[in-house]
């Protein structure tokens, strides 16, 4: 390994790439025989590969690795995925249970502090004495269980706990194979679910629902397990949450969870418990749509649409106060503080200033929208009925409907457990309601939305009473959700793709009306030329909702094109977003946050090793290196002082929505196009093919 690097990765940066300047090839030797070269891995890729075989079996403490020729000449596109389906799931998937809660509890986030800590729902009493119980079996754990208090939430109590974080209870159920009387930390076993990884160690919602489709064929249990999960927050917190972390309590974020439903149903509507897993479903999004997302102050009543408005005080605490330098700067000139002393006083209330607050509204309500941010909608969100809201709301109604109609003999009893304010339990609703709702929401989107000149939908403001003039991506979600006229979809192809389509896709805003990068307007990652997995889904999905196959499969391609190649040119990345006006570096995305997914040496794995420290400062390990069944001469290295103590950061892990982008847009191409793929073939040279 270290030959390998000192011969191959001239930038020292624990990668091969197209970056490095090495003679591209690496000989082996035969083990048996002691010839000096019998195989010689050559290319970029196959190096790669190679340099990530070695570090992989160097983690599980292997001495002897088998690395066939078939691995190293493997295609991109087939380990790519063969990764993703057998390693990179499992990686990040959680529990919060005793066997799970060491693991699931802990936040990673850099102003989180202190032991970690669990909130229990009232109504859930026997999950309190379970975690009670492991705090005094598992004194090492230091985990602290406290109540949520009855009634409803609100931001004063959400700000107060702040210096309190920690994880908010899920779903559990019976452990099947435990007898009775054994103890409660034995009955009782969490429902699984998926976390981003690093810092991000909670279920998020639509991460998590994009992730899900990725899913389906390999972990359905998992799935199965979000969706009950989901279903246990809207029962006890009122909403899919943002994530599961106290100071997420305040707001949510783009509802998928009926959308979710209805796939995970497909793929098992033959199990017994299928049909309970729906029902449950549509059950809590009712709930959810009527306590949440179409009441005040999300509710704009004038227009009829809804807007993210989530509540809370303050500036997000998951954040530092160096995010937000731009905001708290001109304060703390003003009152000749540090932005970090001007950031903990406007927390703590001793500073006061309404602009402040005006600000954080906004940003919260950008949090919520899942878009954080963009100049779509920043210092605006709160104001905005969004084109993508509202549809999601509209394919919320419609799959009420249709369940109700489809699958419950048109009669959907709701439990008491399910009402919302002013319900009656065992009321029985009929899918003409939700239809009814459903069409007024289709009128008043393209009455206040759609923009005929530019034949796109734009973002509505509800206090300026104006359309934006941003152009977002979000524009074709109502291809999606069926809202468009089929003159509209049309318009959509002709107008709107056009200028968000780019040589790996669809970017999330216009070039235009992103406007100049400087430093008065810094890129956002939301925003032009970077794209993001959702928006591609949803486009070729909208696409071939109307019969635009061709188009819908033009940018499913350039969209794999793109991931293929940063697959294969950048020693294995996939990242969380990227530029789709560069094949060549399309992972080089440096806005706000950084890129996740780009931070890792060797292999990209399941990141965020805790404790992996390698405590010796030189460690010699020979791998003998077997190869299509020759044992070929032993690689004996060493890690040297710059390799000892590393922490391996966000991989592939983290890029877990292009991750089921990955898998479901494979799963809607040709084996032609994957054969293209395979061979690096970009779509314009594959489209002469």
């Amino acid at each position: 390994m270290r030959d390998l690097l000192q011969r191959e990765d001239t930038d020292n940066d624990g990668l091969i790439t197209i970056d490095d300047r090495g003679p591209k090839d690496f000989p082996l030797g035969n083990y048996s025989t002691q010839h000096e070269t019998d195989f010689t891995v050559r290319g970029v890729y196959q190096l790669s590969c190679l340099l990530q075989e070695l570090f992989l079996a160097q983690k599980r403490g292997l001495g002897t690795v088998t690395i066939r020729r078939t691995q190293l000449e493997e295609d991109p596109v087939h380990r790519l995925t063969r990764l993703i389906k057998t390693s990179w799931w499992d990686n990040l998937t959680r529990r919060i249970d005793a066997d799970g809660v060491e693991l699931a509890a802990p936040d990673p986030k850099p102003t989180m502090k202190g032991a970690p800590r669990i909130y229990i729902p009232p109504e859930v009493p026997e999950q309190h004495a379970y975690y009670t119980a492991i705090s005094k079996e598992r004194p090492d754990l230091r985990l602290d269980v406290q109540w949520l208090p009855e009634g409803e939430m609100t931001a004063e109590y959400i700000k107060g706990i702040n210096h309190e974080p920690g994880i908010l209870a899920l779903e559990m159920e019976a452990a099947l194979d435990q007898p009775e009387g054994k103890a409660i930390t034995k009955q009782l076993r969490g429902c699984p679910f998926i976390v981003p990884g690093d810092q991000f160690n909670e279920l998020y919602n639509w991460d998590a629902c994009f992730c899900a489709l990725g899913m389906l064929d390999t972990h359905l249990p998992v799935v199965k397990g979000i969706i009950k999960n989901f279903i246990f927050e809207i029962r006890h917190y009122g909403k899919v949450l943002n994530a599961n972390r106290s100071y997420y309590l305040g707001r949510s974020q783009p509802p998928l969870l009926t959308w979710l439903a209805f796939k995970t149903f497909s793929a098992m509507k033959h199990q017994p418990d299928a049909l309970d897993i729906l029902k449950s479903a549509i059950l809590a999004a009712r709930k959810e749509y009527h306590v949440w997302w179409t009441s005040r102050p999300r509710l704009d009543e004038e227009s009829g649409l809804s807007r993210y408005r989530p509540i809370g005080k303050g500036s997000p605490p998951e954040c530092g106060a160096e995010i937000f330098s731009h905001v708290f700067t001109p304060y703390a000139k003003k009152y000749g503080m540090t932005v970090e002393e001007t950031c903990t006083a406007y927390n703590d209330g001793t500073l006061a200033e309404a602009e402040l607050d005006v600000f954080f509204d906004h940003d919260r309500a950008v949090r919520e929208n899942g878009h954080d941010t963009s100049n779509r909608v920043e210092g605006l969100c709160a104001d905005l009925a969004t084109v993508d809201l509202n549809c999601l709301l509209y394919r919320i109604e419609e799959d009420i409907a249709i369940a109700t109609q489809t699958y419950f003999d048109d009669s959907l009893t709701i439990p008491a457990e399910f009402c919302a304010p002013g319900d009656q339990p065992n009321t029985i609703e009929s899918s003409n309601i939700w239809f009814e709702r459903a069409q007024k929401r289709k009128d008043l989107v393209n009455k206040y939305c759609w923009n005929e000149g530019k034949g796109m939908y734009l973002d509505y403001n509800t206090v300026t009473k104006q359309q934006s003039t941003f152009e977002g991506v979000t524009c074709l979600w109502p291809l999606w959700c069926g809202i468009a006229s089929d003159k509209q979809a049309a318009r959509l192809v002709k107008d709107a793709i056009p200028t968000f389509e780019r040589v790996g896709g669809l970017a999330s805003t216009s070039e235009e009306t992103r406007g100049t990068v400087s430093e008065v307007n810094p890129q956002k990652q939301w925003d032009y030329p970077n794209g993001w997995a959702p928006h591609q889904i949803l486009a070729w999905d909208g696409l071939r909702r109307y019969g635009y196959f061709d188009e819908s499969a033009r940018l499913n391609y350039r969209w794999l094109h793109l991931l293929t190649e940063c697959f294969r040119n950048w020693n294995g990345s996939v990242v969380e977003k990227y530029n789709v006006t560069d094949l060549k570096r399309p992972h080089m995305v440096d806005a706000e946050y950084g890129n996740q997914g780009r931070n890792f040496k060797y292999a990209p794995q399941e990141g965020y090793v805790a404790g992996t420290w390698i405590r010796s400062r030189w460690l010699i390990m020979a791998l003998q290196i077997r190869l299509d069944g020759e044992c070929l001469r032993t690689c004996a290295y060493i890690l040297s002082s710059d390799m000892c103590g590393y922490v391996v950061q966000r991989g592939s892990d983290v890029a877990l929505p292009q991750n089921a982008s990955y898998i479901y847009g494979l799963s809607l191409t040709t084996s032609e196009a994957k054969e293209a793929l395979a061979q690096g073939l970009p779509w314009e040279d594959f489209a002469k093919a």
